[in-house]
């Protein structure tokens, strides 16, 4: 048993050096291009790297090898990745994978929290099997929400587009409807629009390709949907865990715990 356990902490330790060393490298390349915001998000990364640690050391919360190495390789894929790497321009679903994952992991740490709480003779909580799947989707959905939160603030108040935009051709708004009514007047079938602002003093126009420029929503939509489907996936396998111990024990891979003396 001690061995399996050693064996694949091992296999945690690999994956932290090689992602260590992957990051020190692109820390590197990023100075040497003078590239002062991808550095921080590489100090960041690896500054990230190391919660796992302090989770173990300080708090005495101990997390699955599989947990851990899809966390070390999560923040890999999102900072080193998609942001430095431009993944989110070059596959269009990185980000759609990203906030999936998230939903899953965030949903594992919610039932994590409530599960040792039920279980501990001295806590007078004892919920059922369903509350404490609800609870653990609530808490994944909430921080999906506070992340759209930080990207809306970035981008508003930072020169960033966390939020990325999207062409879509059609337009429905109660803001087009020339009688005043409340009733949302439809643009179909876009190919084009022009955008004129001034500069200068001097009126510039730009023209954007193929429709009209979604400034964000519907990426926020498509984040918190997915966040959805990974939060309630694990859910789901939480409830079933609650129930057959035995059967979904799998599930423990993704449920953090306290170390037992």
């Amino acid at each position: 048993m001690k061995d399996n356990i050693a064996k694949n902490k091992k296999k945690v330790i690999i994956v932290y050096l090689i992602l260590r060393f992957l990051v020190i490298v692109a820390l590197i390349i990023q100075i040497f291009l003078k590239n002062w915001n991808n550095v921080f998000l590489c100090i960041l990364t690896l500054l990230l790297f190391l919660v796992p640690s302090i989770l173990d050391r300080k708090f005495n919360i101990e997390l699955p090898n599989t947990l851990e190495i899809i966390i070390l390789l999560f923040i890999y894929a999102s900072l080193i990745l998609g942001e430095i790497s431009y993944f989110y321009k070059v596959f269009p679903y990185w980000d759609i994978i990203l906030h999936t994952i998230n939903g899953f992991i965030c949903a594992g740490i919610g039932f994590s929290l409530v599960d040792i709480l039920n279980q501990n003779d001295k806590v007078h909580m004892h919920l059922s099997s369903v509350f404490v799947a609800l609870l653990a989707f609530c808490f994944s959905m909430t921080i999906g929400v506070l992340w759209e939160f930080y990207e809306y603030g970035v981008d508003n108040f930072t020169n960033h587009d966390m939020q990325k935009d999207s062409i879509v051709t059609q337009i429905k708004s109660v803001s087009l409807n020339k009688e005043g009514l409340n009733e949302p007047e439809k643009i179909e079938n876009i190919k084009f629009s022009k955008v004129y602002t001034y500069k200068n003093g001097e009126l510039e126009e730009t023209t954007i390709e193929g429709g009209y420029l979604d400034v964000g929503l519907n990426d926020t939509m498509q984040d918190l949907i997915v966040n959805f489907i990974g939060a309630l996936t694990f859910s789901i396998f939480g409830y079933l865990y609650i129930k057959h111990r035995d059967k979904y024990k799998f599930t423990e891979n993704f449920i953090p715990r306290i170390k037992r003396k």
